[in-house]
């Protein structure tokens, strides 16, 4: 069985180390290059300000040209841009160096193909099969590929914007933004200053190490304080490739993703722009999100966790709005996938237009009480075992039957992390707090086994 490489938001590790290294990514490349570059024999290739992507990115670009592919180096964008880009390219793919909200040490690989699609689970698995057959890559003196450089990034989402609002739009708005010192540097601020905010710019000086560090959407404390004292109407915090996003009110509160897309949801269904009357939010969003969503007449459907789901549900359903309760946000009439950007942007034109303020509109719903665990461990194999395990399922199946449809369990291994994600929902909070305490003691238990044999 070929080596599991890629999750649900591609392949992420640490830079330097296997997968993450140069070797790997030319092999990567010349791999892609007769599997997926067979059409217009072009590639795309973005990436976010770690110290690393540099690296990586010459190391891909050298596979590619070694194989007779064209390079069109895309630079430092957010991953949404690229996806978008994508389609406009006549390239047979583009890959996005990349490793989302994590510290500036990891670094990942996110596949899109040409119509800007991430890589589905089929062609993911197809791709880690050909990696591990023997490697005999080989070389023509005649197919030697180009390399080109395309500028871009802050006039496409000025562009952009200027579809959804004039200029001056949100005068007398007053935003703090938290750029995570990511591929949003220097394009968030100027499409505030084009709507006419008044702004203050965190984290907008990315140096390779500083991306995430102690800002952006998993690291707000300075966000939110920084509103306060400043007496700011709303902090928008996005993270390093500037697919999520976070706000918090003019209180300091954070607000989290399922709480987004229920202002979005309302927002869009006011201006008769939800299309089917549907919304798609995953598995890990709170029961108290389907609850409002019906309240409001809305078709509410379910995907599992990750971006990709998200989508491949919404065009199921014909949704035109999706999101993950960790930010991802997905408006398809303006983006092929999660964009901080656009999700900020609309969420401030309505809140502008709505006149009160961020808190006396926040929370829209009540969520379930929740409790939360992320259980770390030390290696994949581990975690497999865990996952497999029978008394681990009993234990689910016995909470599940408890909650009976008054909450629920969800238990899942990260798609980027080496984690398992554990999460009880009930009605009453005392009952949340004392499944997850069995829940966690259960799993305990088992790596514990697992580790003595």
């Amino acid at each position: 069985m070929a080596e599991k490489l890629f999750g649900t938001d591609g392949m992420r590790g640490i830079a330097n180390t296997y997968p993450l290294t140069i070797d790997f990514c030319t092999k990567l490349a010349v791999v892609l290059s007769s599997a997926v570059c067979t059409k217009h024999h072009k590639v795309a290739v973005a990436r976010d300000t770690r110290i690393s992507s540099n690296m990586l990115f010459c190391a891909l670009a050298s596979g590619f040209n070694s194989q007779g592919i064209d390079v069109i180096d895309l630079g430092v964008i957010p991953t949404p841009l690229s996806t978008t880009l994508t389609p406009k390219l006549n390239v047979d793919m583009t890959v996005m160096i990349t490793a989302s909200h994590n510290p500036y040490q990891d670094n990942g690989l996110k596949l899109i193909n040409s119509k800007g699609d991430k890589f589905s689970d089929t062609q993911t698995a197809q791709i880690e099969d050909l990696l591990a057959q023997p490697y005999q890559p080989h070389y023509d003196s005649e197919k030697i590929g180009s390399l080109t450089t395309l500028a871009c990034g802050k006039e496409e989402y000025l562009s952009l914007v200027q579809k959804l609002a004039p200029s001056e739009a949100l005068k007398g708005f007053k935003i703090v933004i938290d750029s995570a010192n990511g591929s949003f540097s220097g394009i968030l601020g100027s499409i505030f200053r084009y709507l006419g905010a008044e702004i203050i710019s965190l984290a907008d000086s990315p140096n390779g190490y500083n991306i995430n560090k102690d800002c952006g959407s998993q690291h707000t404390d300075e966000l939110c304080r920084t509103v306060v004292d400043k007496h700011y109407d709303i902090g928008i915090a996005v993270d390093g490739d500037g697919d999520r996003i976070i706000i918090c009110d003019e209180k300091g509160k954070r607000l989290d993703g399922d709480q987004i897309i229920a202002y979005l949801a309302t927002y869009m269904q006011k201006h008769r722009l939800l299309s089917s009357d549907s919304v798609v939010s995953t598995v890990s969003s709170n029961m108290g999100l389907g609850k409002y969503l019906s309240s409001l007449g809305l078709n509410h459907h379910v995907s599992d966790v990750g971006e990709r789901y998200v989508i491949a549900k919404m065009r199921e359903t014909e949704a035109n709005l999706g999101g993950e309760e960790s930010g991802h946000m997905v408006l398809s009439d303006y983006s092929n996938t999660g964009d901080a950007a656009v999700a900020a942007v609309v969420i401030c034109l309505g809140i502008k237009e709505d006149g009160r303020k961020v808190s006396e509109i926040f929370p829209l719903f009540q969520p379930f009480p929740t409790e939360t665990q992320n259980v770390r461990f030390d290696n994949k194999q581990i975690i497999e075992q865990l996952m497999a395990s029978q008394k681990l399922k009993q234990k689910i199946t016995d909470i599940s039957n408890i909650l009976q449809g008054t909450g629920k369990i969800l238990v899942r291994k990260s798609g980027t992390e080496p984690l398992i994600r554990l999460k009880i929902e009930s009605e009453n909070a005392e009952t949340a707090k004392t499944l997850m305490a069995s829940l966690s003691d259960c799993l305990n238990e088992i790596a514990e086994e697992i580790q003595n044999t």
